[in-house]
């Protein structure tokens, strides 16, 4: 069974003043919410299970899915109104929701690509990879490092100097940006549980990158649009279109 998680609960703040109404995942491109758009992908892609975390605006996702009868899916809930939990803690929380025996490709809503989600399900990198990152050599403040096996090893910030790693002395062969767009294998989930309640999802890949295969999948075809602000919507719109 293919599974996915779409991450919805952010407060989408560079979206504002729509965010003031409503949660980002419902905020309208070429005529449906953004949501609309990551679930049709992933249907069309083979998925059959999907988690869905909200937070702001929350209940507005849940009548939504409600009101569309879940798109003939299996859509779950994984509420967190109470507490915004970050990727990561967001992904922790989830957990019980999956198939624990199979991987979980993890997707921002609020992201549009060019990506073939079912390609990508079915590992088009090592089998022992104990996550796996698509990645690509566009323009960013932030860079994930990676050897030249392709393994993480650091992230560095380009514009402090900030380096994040558990080696001591980082080598790396390759800075590239992370997209948002990664699967995650039942091996990595017992490290989860011993996380805190909120933590981000890159925090945790980096801190165990020393002893487990996260791998990057590398598209240097890449097209993505993160629709993170308002000015970006028009764009979006024209995006979808060229897709």
């Amino acid at each position: 069974m293919k599974q996915a998680m779409l991450l919805a609960a952010g407060l989408g703040t560079r979206l504002r003043p729509l965010t003031d109404t409503m949660p980002k995942a419902l905020v309208p491109v070429a005529g449906q919410p953004l949501l609309f758009h990551a679930i049709q992908r992933l249907k069309v892609a083979g998925f059959e299970r999907i988690v869905v975390n909200v937070h702001h605006f929350g209940q507005q996702i849940i009548d939504y899915l409600a009101e569309n009868k879940y798109f003939g899916m299996d859509i779950r809930i994984s509420d967190e109104r109470d507490l915004l939990l970050d990727t990561g803690g967001g992904i922790k929380k989830a957990l019980p929701l999956f198939d624990r025996n199979e991987p979980i490709l993890i997707h921002n809503v609020d992201i549009l690509s060019n990506i073939d989600l079912a390609a990508f399900y079915e590992r088009p990198y090592p089998r022992a990879a104990a996550a796996a990152l698509v990645v690509s050599p566009r323009e960013t403040k932030r860079y994930l490092l990676f050897d030249s096996a392709d393994c993480l090893v650091g992230w560095i910030n380009k514009e402090t100097g900030q380096v994040k790693s558990p080696y001591q002395e980082v080598h790396y062969d390759k800075m590239l940006a992370f997209s948002g767009i990664h699967i995650m294998m039942p091996d990595l989930f017992p490290l989860l549980e011993v996380w805190p309640e909120r933590f981000p999802i890159i925090d945790f890949y980096l801190h165990h990158c020393d002893e487990a295969d996260i791998r990057a999948v590398v598209k240097n075809d890449l097209r993505l649009l993160d629709v993170g602000k308002v000015d970006t919507l028009a764009a979006a719109e024209e995006f979808l279109a060229s897709l």
